[in-house]
């Protein structure tokens, strides 16, 4: 489809009309970390795919060391082209009380996206297996893993807006990875996730690669009045600005 039509068109609860603007992409990779293409190469892909407005949030921490070189790249960038191109990185949360995994400098930083990739025990982060196993052995419920999951969310977003505008990434997608279905998140929890995008200003990103959040969550969010924003979280060039899913959504 044509930049013209890169958008889906829909209806929420409420009754009043929304449109997804897909001529955006709220997250890519590069070979900076996650990623295998340099910034110049992802960015003549997203022009190639019509868009208009690309953020860069490759994944930081403590160790990382090239944050300097990542701006300055996307910075130069920006004179070649007419995109809108924003620096920003994605930070986990690696605390049940919303503590991320910052990096040294945030001072390059025009964004950053949130992600809660591991769930944050008192033993420290866990990713999906042992989530997993810990499930089926009967040290979690999968009550008790929604409600950790969503408070961590929760107060990750409320620390990182206090250093830059937030975005939420693949909001929610651990519950799929550890076999998990979203009804479990209760509508007490998600209100409180909807409260705190609200209250942060943050964008939530409707992922293409993860296919996160649900199409269930994209409208309950929808309907509470949350910004989404599309998001391919690409790792490759080649599948920036390409919707599939978001179309489906």
């Amino acid at each position: 489809m044509g930049a013209e039509l890169n958008s889906v068109i829909g209806a929420d609860v409420l009754g009043t009309a929304y449109a997804l603007d897909l001529t955006v992409d709220a997250h890519v990779h590069t070979g900076f970390a996650a990623g295998r293409d340099s910034v110049g190469v992802v960015v003549s892909a997203a022009d190639r795919a019509g868009l208009t407005s690309l953020t860069f949030a490759d994944q930081v921490g403590p160790d990382t060391t090239w944050l300097s070189a990542y701006a300055d790249a996307v910075r130069r960038a920006r004179r070649r082209t007419e995109l809108t191109l924003k620096v920003a990185a994605e930070v986990e949360v690696v605390q049940a009380d919303g503590w991320l995994a910052w990096p040294a400098d945030l001072a390059q930083l025009e964004a950053v996206s949130v992600a809660v990739s591991r769930l944050p025990l008192a033993a420290g982060p866990q990713g999906p297996r042992e989530v997993r196993a810990m499930l089926a052995a009967g040290e979690l419920t999968a009550e008790e893993v929604a409600e950790i999951l969503v408070t961590a969310t929760v107060q990750g977003l409320e620390r990182a807006s206090r250093y830059a505008p937030t975005q939420l990434a693949r909001p929610l997608g651990l519950l799929a990875q550890v076999g998990l279905d979203d009804a479990v998140v209760t509508p007490d929890l998600l209100a409180a996730l909807a409260g705190a995008c609200r209250e942060t200003g943050t964008l939530v990103e409707v992922s293409e690669a993860w296919r996160s959040p649900s199409p269930r969550l994209v409208a309950m969010l929808r309907a509470a009045q949350v910004t989404l924003v599309p998001a391919s979280d690409a790792r490759y060039a080649a599948e920036v600005g390409h919707w599939q899913y978001l179309r489906r959504v």
